[in-house]
């Protein structure tokens, strides 16, 4: 048994192949995690295993290996590029006698960092309590069960009883906190939903330059560095594409391979962006030569938050560290697929708006609309959205609009009491005037003036 020491950076690394040799970008990626996470590698130590050791995760030999070089350099923190289970993490501190960290906790402690919203640092401290909440036992010499004898019986409660229920009754008070600040969020959204601005989320790579394209995008002072995981909380900001069209910009967290499902709810209200864009633009890093896996991790994590259905153009960054020249790669119907741009150098980001307004005007119609003359918070709204094109008075009074948006908003128009669709452009849409939806909506608001 040992005291956890409270402080302390001097880190070893520990990297395992599992069925095959380590590779050397994923030891190099754990090193940028650890330095993100404001450790000193002092030390690495990598090895082979066809499975793990259900004691140490390393096998005996490499865990007095691990013992040694800690020793030796002196360190006082082991970090771990996997996930260990509560009783492997406690065999190798009682060993080796320093604190272990498993990739997972290594991960929350960057977000506990990198978080600044109070619904991120909620988030975070949730995934945090959950996640130490069975190491507990025999982690630390104060948590000990209380020993028999005279003079030794206790109240009746253990400290790690104590802090087991402290910790699940925080865990309570933090999901209820949570569960009503995302019902906040949800009444916000619905809000703003009322202006109907297309949204872009900037989703990639950790890493892969996001929030430097969205400094470039929207003149924002989002924070950037080389780091990883450098965004945690998500940062909202209109900016207008070629044409006029307002959009709303979002940048996200970056992802990385290997991320668990229990941490990608650490950071769920950027997630959130993402899910309820219209169009995502997927920052690939094309100067990394694992960029093909890279996207194909960043397309899982997508598929697992239920967002790999939305539209998306593959943003190809750092073309400057190739000397590739700037371009638009277009599929054989002529469509948007990928921009080559360097967010640093400023390079390409007329081509990606202009991909970006062209891929945009695929989900938005020109319509003309008639709204009572009483109607001024929505005609306010259109205009505040930029969404209105044309405006003349009807010899009713009724006022006539000529608007440009997406089926989706001229489907809740339709359903809006009082609002007339009077013509939209391009066949086959289910706004059109006269369709079986305007239709049903119409004799919906007959129904309800009888």
């Amino acid at each position: 048994m040992f005291e956890r020491p409270r402080t302390g950076e001097r880190a070893v690394l520990v990297r395992l192949g599992l069925g095959a040799p380590v590779d050397p970008e994923d030891l190099e990626e754990f090193t940028q995690l650890a330095l993100s996470a404001g450790a000193l590698p002092v030390a690495t130590v990598t090895g082979r295993r066809e499975r793990p050791d259900p004691r140490y995760f390393l096998g005996s030999g490499k865990a007095e290996e691990l013992r040694e070089a800690a020793r030796a350099s002196e360190a006082d923190l082991i970090l771990i590029d996997h996930a260990l289970s509560p009783s492997q993490e406690r065999n190798l501190e009682k060993l080796i006698e320093r604190r272990v960290l498993d990739r997972n906790g290594l991960i929350l402690d960057i977000f506990a960092q990198r978080a600044r919203s109070f619904e991120g640092k909620l988030e975070v401290e949730l995934a945090q309590l959950k996640h130490i909440g069975s190491r507990l036992v025999r982690g630390w010499t104060h948590l000990e069960r209380q020993k028999g004898g005279i003079g030794l019986r206790g109240p009746g409660e253990t400290q790690l009883e104590t802090d087991r229920r402290i910790i699940s009754q925080r865990v309570r008070v933090l999901t209820r906190r949570l569960a009503k600040i995302k019902q906040q969020r949800e009444t916000g959204r619905h809000v703003r939903a009322e202006i109907p601005v297309p949204s872009l989320a900037l989703v990639g790579y950790t890493n892969a330059g996001k929030s430097t394209l969205f400094r470039a995008l929207t003149g924002a002072d989002a924070y950037v560095a080389d780091q990883l995981f450098a965004t945690l909380d998500p940062t909202v900001r209109r900016i207008h594409l070629p044409g006029g069209t307002a959009v709303v910009v979002a940048d996200t967290v970056g992802f990385i391979r290997e991320l668990p499902h229990e941490l990608v709810a650490a950071f769920e209200s950027t997630l959130t962006e993402a899910r309820a864009a219209t169009l995502l633009l997927h920052i690939v890093d094309a100067s990394n030569p694992r960029r093909t896996e890279q996207t194909a991790a960043v397309n899982g994590v997508l598929d697992e938050i239920g967002a790999s259905g939305i539209p998306q153009i593959l943003v190809y960054n750092k073309i400057d560290r190739l000397q590739s020249a700037q371009r638009i790669d277009r599929d054989a119907d002529g469509r948007a697929q990928a921009v080559w741009i360097s967010a640093a150098q400023g390079v390409g980001l007329e081509l990606l708006k202009e991909a970006v307004a062209e891929r945009l005007s695929r989900f938005a119609r020109q319509a003309r609309l008639r709204v009572p003359a009483a109607a001024g918070a929505l005609r306010s709204r259109l205009y505040a959205a930029r969404a209105v094109r044309g405006e003349s008075t009807a010899a009713d009074g009724s006022i006539e609009l000529a608007v440009e948006l997406p089926d989706l908003e001229l489907l809740a128009l339709a359903r809006t009491a009082g609002v007339q669709i009077l013509e939209v452009q391009g066949a086959g849409s289910p706004c059109a005037p006269g369709s079986a939806y305007l239709q049903s909506a119409a004799t919906s608001r007959a129904n309800k003036l009888r």
